[in-house]
């Protein structure tokens, strides 16, 4: 019986029930050893000769075209259904809208993180690019990839029924009525804020070092911010956090209105992602402050 009890008060004190937390537990993370990836360089020409450089481009390409295609015949379906019924809640409405972009942000990034990353955004492209986690390089073929990709997956929406696109807006972005241009530039901003540092979070290389399920599940709380923006800002500019998914829409549509604000969907999510990535690595990192 000593033996026994000896053991049970041996287990006891090896195995403490209290875990730490809050900066308890940020100091022990940081006694772990980790070591921050070095910045990506500005420029890596061998990249150029690779085929995985090629390859993540083409899925870049692939995810945009597949994106622009989903949603935007949604966005159609929706507008087409309030032409007839005058009410969106007869179908699946803004709440639809927002399911369609978030989940297929999520299905997207989930197939292609490990070949490019699944940024799918110029935004986010950016925002890592400023953080140093890509090459320019890498950065400026994504963006491009990123753009022909919406640009060709709203234009099969249109070939497949061109007076119904014209008609029913094909999915282009604008600032609505009500709103002001300062209004829609701010949407813009924090939407693509909100969503480019759920990005940096979801991918934190220290997180990952730290705990294993971090990379299988990045792609659904990424789906989820998108979900939640677009149920924020549709009313205010359809809802753009995305230059590509902009671009490709207003160029197939080809409309005045939808010219005259397309700036906004361009220097709202680049500064969005801007202060996203100094806000994640300054503060949250604090990898300036760190000693070398």
């Amino acid at each position: 019986m000593e033996g026994k009890e000896e053991d049970v008060r041996l287990g006891a004190n090896k195995f403490n029930e209290r875990q730490p937390i809050g900066t308890a537990a940020q100091s022990q993370d940081d006694a772990k050893d980790y070591k921050e990836p070095p910045p990506a360089p500005l420029f890596e020409p061998e990249e150029l000769t690779s085929w995985s450089f090629y390859r993540a481009g083409i899925a870049e390409f692939f995810a945009t075209f597949l994106f622009l295609y989903i949603t935007v015949l949604t966005v159609m379906g929706v507008v087409r259904s309030n032409e007839a019924n005058g009410n969106t809640c007869k179908t699946v409405g803004i709440q639809g809208i927002a399911w369609a972009f978030g989940g297929m942000i999520f299905a997207l990034v989930y197939c292609t993180a490990g070949i490019s990353g699944g940024h799918i955004n110029p935004a986010v492209t950016f925002g890592l690019f400023l953080a140093r986690k890509l090459s320019l390089t890498r950065a400026i073929f994504y963006m491009v990839m990123q753009c022909l990709g919406a640009i060709c997956g709203a234009g099969v929406v249109k070939g497949f029924q061109p007076k119904p696109y014209n008609r029913l807006g094909g999915g282009a972005n604008m600032v609505s009525k009500g709103y002001t241009k300062g209004d829609g530039l701010g949407a813009e901003i924090v939407g693509t804020f909100i969503l480019v540092y759920t990005v940096f979070s979801a991918t934190d290389a220290k997180r990952s070092a730290r705990d294993s399920h971090v990379p299988i599940l990045a792609p659904l709380p990424i789906g989820f911010a998108v979900f939640l923006v677009h149920l924020a800002t549709i009313p205010i500019t359809g809802t753009g956090i995305n230059p590509a998914r902009s671009l490709g829409a207003a160029i197939i549509f080809n409309n005045d209105k939808a010219w005259d604000d397309h700036w906004i969907f361009w220097v709202g999510p680049f500064i969005g992602a801007a202060l996203a990535a100094l806000y994640h690595q300054v503060v949250i990192r604090a990898i300036p402050f760190k000693s070398k």
